[in-house]
């Protein structure tokens, strides 16, 4: 499973100090494609003892997608920021412990929404807005962030960064190839060849979302924690409001690559609107932004066709991958409408 409780507790009692964790309960909550999140409480504590364990899967992986080293590190050093982490607690590099290095964190109590909003919870026009207006703020307020004043000044390569994404997921994509798709070809092809100029660099989360944050459970307009920092480095912060959008279907949309729906529900936003917030709160200007959602269902393509290159390979056992094959396409021609026709 990952985390064998007869040995994650003993070696908690250690790390953490404290003898209640030598016996502990073990629960995978997030398996999915990516990294393994699981709850660890002390047996026969109350759940607010419980912390959170988070280790890369367990099959083959990226080599640099999955690196807990640079989770654990850029969470902690968001600390005491205007974004919402949770509190780290401990990293242990040693792989001969669970196989693999992992992290302990504090678990933040939160809504986690996935593909519905829980019954009673932002139930009306005004809080989805809020809920909206909430992300936006926080993506803004992390993008506001000084590198160097958090410890962060080398965590990326700023300088070309937006060239060595198309380059990365092309490769990426060259490595995986499911079947012959012209068009896929065609769009990293254009992608490379209109990179904008970066106007700004900052600390980019790389896959916010939604169903990637915590939302406080009386105020549904306050974001509680941003989870998931495997993808985070210093780049374009644009990149991650291009990448919101492919997970972002408005009212009256039914797109063959969505995740959830949730977001076509009455008070959401349009992604048209969501920029506008965004520029407003963080002064940035999006002018160039058909770029980067172009970029972003580029990248999506090229993961999703990863995820089915995996699972003929048989690296995916357990996970179904039904239908994902069938998202490529779609993700494809919605990479060039943002692009070649401004459609966002």
């Amino acid at each position: 499973m990952g985390a064998d409780p007869g040995v994650v507790g003993p070696y908690l009692a250690t790390a953490l100090g404290h003898e209640k964790w030598r016996s502990v309960r073990v629960e995978l909550i997030a398996a999915g494609m990516s990294n393994l999140t699981y709850v660890v409480t002390p047996e026969g504590g109350p759940e607010d003892d419980a912390v959170i364990l988070r280790r890369p899967p367990t099959g083959a992986v990226l080599a640099t997608a999955h690196d807990m080293v640079r989770e654990h590190r850029v969470i902690s050093a968001l600390a005491g920021t205007p974004v919402p982490v949770p509190r780290t607690l401990h990293l242990c590099t040693d792989t001969a412990v669970l196989g693999a290095p992992f992290y302990v964190m504090e678990r933040v109590v939160g809504v986690h929404v996935v593909s519905e909003l829980p019954p009673g919870y932002a139930d009306g026009p005004d809080q989805r807005r809020a809920v909206a207006d909430g992300l936006m703020d926080t993506l803004a307020a992390l993008h506001a962030v000084d590198p160097d004043a958090v410890g962060l000044g080398d965590f990326g390569r700023p300088e070309g960064f937006l060239e060595r994404q198309v380059r990365r997921w092309t490769k990426q994509w060259d490595a995986t190839r499911d079947t012959d798709r012209p068009a896929l070809d065609a769009l990293a092809a254009r992608l490379a060849e209109t990179v904008p100029a970066t106007r700004r660099t900052g600390i980019t989360h790389g896959d916010y979302r939604l169903d990637n944050c915590l939302l406080d459970p009386q105020t549904p307009g306050r974001v509680r924690a941003v989870l998931d920092w495997e993808m985070s480095t210093l780049g374009d912060p644009l990149t991650d409001l291009g990448m919101l959008f492919v997970y972002w279907p408005q009212a009256g949309e039914d797109r063959a690559v969505s995740v959830s729906q949730v977001t076509t529900l009455p008070g959401f936003p349009t992604r048209l609107e969501l920029a506008e917030r965004y520029a407003a709160s963080s002064g940035a200007d999006v002018s160039d932004l058909n770029w980067y959602v172009g970029f972003a269902y580029f990248k999506f393509a090229a993961i999703v066709a990863g995820i089915v290159a995996r699972s003929a390979a048989g690296a995916m056992a357990g996970k179904d991958t039904t239908g994902y094959a069938d998202k490529i396409d779609p993700c494809v021609e919605l990479g060039r409408a943002a692009l070649e026709d401004g459609a966002l």
